[in-house]
């Protein structure tokens, strides 16, 4: 079985929403596929209401979500991991340097996969991520770009959540496109 993870800081806004959309679309066509989320933080504490109203909204159901922090076993098991910022994928990174072939931003990942090529259908997720992660060097996690984060609305307005949750479910559109080609264009339920 896969594992797809997503991580935020306090896996109560960006990172829940995001497993929950990709879980939701692929739940029926690919059944293999795990989807989890954490957080760098410990904070172990629901989601804000505003979350679970951009949820709904989504057709996603975060009521009884909380959020929980990220392992090292989280980080080993997972086949794809995917911060909401650069500094998650850091995180992960250092927590264990073997998975920096297969951590990424959800937008980095979008971006490298729309400027390479989709997944083939004959070929696996883990050979299609490390196609998708030549060229890529650590030292651009460094640094105070924000090209491939997502902004977190904790604090923020409704309007804030609200971008941030079409960002997210955005990308999770783009990411099926990209790496489980033959779901894009169905509803994948």
């Amino acid at each position: 079985m896969s594992t797809v993870l997503f991580v935020c800081t306090g896996n109560i806004c960006r990172s829940p929403l995001a497993a929950g959309l990709l879980a939701a679309r692929l739940q029926a066509a690919e059944p293999g596929i795990r989807v989890e989320s954490a957080g760098t933080l410990d904070l172990e504490v629901p989601s804000p209401p505003e979350v679970i109203v951009t949820g709904n909204d989504l057709g996603i159901d975060l009521a009884g979500h909380r959020g929980r922090p990220l392992t090292p076993i989280d980080v080993e098991e997972a086949s794809l991991i995917l911060g909401m910022t650069r500094k998650h994928v850091r995180e992960v990174v250092t927590m264990d340097p073997k998975a920096w072939t297969r951590t990424f931003t959800l937008r980095e990942l979008v971006r490298r996969g729309q400027m390479m090529r989709p997944r083939d259908t004959s070929q696996s997720l883990s050979d299609w991520l490390v196609f998708v992660h030549h060229g890529r060097r650590m030292v651009d996690l460094h640094g105070r770009s924000r090209e491939d984060d997502i902004a977190d609305p904790l604090g923020g307005s409704m309007r804030d959540y609200r971008v941030a949750a079409e960002t997210i479910d955005g990308l999770i559109d783009d990411l099926i496109g990209l790496a489980w080609p033959d779901l894009h264009g169905t509803d994948g339920q």
